[in-house]
């Protein structure tokens, strides 16, 4: 997580939205916090259940002021599927060429049974208003997150 830190401003990027067109992270600049969480794949079993429980939350960060988006390294046409198998309101952005996940440092190498693979290490980063992060949620336990989430935007005075 060298790649970025609390405190310091995010890095801008613009990406292909599954709700059509390109987001960048400075249009939310000076109106919206920004819940940016980065998940390994869609329609797998955790990321799905991340996925609904901040689909679940969208009314409670909306009232907050916040905004979410997801990104993975899956294809724009895969997010597409994905966002509409489970009615997701928000934008999934498709970093394919991987520069962003690099660019927030949470591209790395993982351990599963045994295996070293390279992916994206689960991660939440809440961006404030002024664009400057506000909090890492590092290795991300889905389980009641979306909840901590809220909890800590609305501990903000953004």
């Amino acid at each position: 997580m060298a790649a970025i830190a609390e405190g310091h401003p995010a890095p801008d990027f613009t990406l292909p939205s599954s709700t059509g067109g390109e987001i960048s992270l400075s249009d939310f600049r000076g109106s919206k916090s920004v819940v940016l969480y980065f998940y390994p794949k869609d329609d797998t079993p955790g990321c799905t259940k991340e996925a609904c429980s901040f689909r679940d939350s969208t009314a409670e960060f909306e009232k907050l002021g916040a905004q979410v988006l997801g990104v993975s390294r899956d294809s724009l046409g895969s997010h597409e599927k994905f966002a509409a198998k489970y009615q997701l309101a928000f934008p999934l952005l498709s970093d394919a060429n991987g520069k962003v996940t690099e660019a927030y440092g949470v591209w790395a190498e993982k351990n599963m049974y045994g295996k070293k693979t390279m992916g994206i290490v689960r991660t939440t980063v809440i961006i404030g208003k002024d664009g400057v992060i506000r909090k890492i949620y590092p290795k991300v336990k889905v389980d009641g997150h979306s909840g901590e989430v809220l909890d800590l935007l609305k501990s903000l005075d953004d």
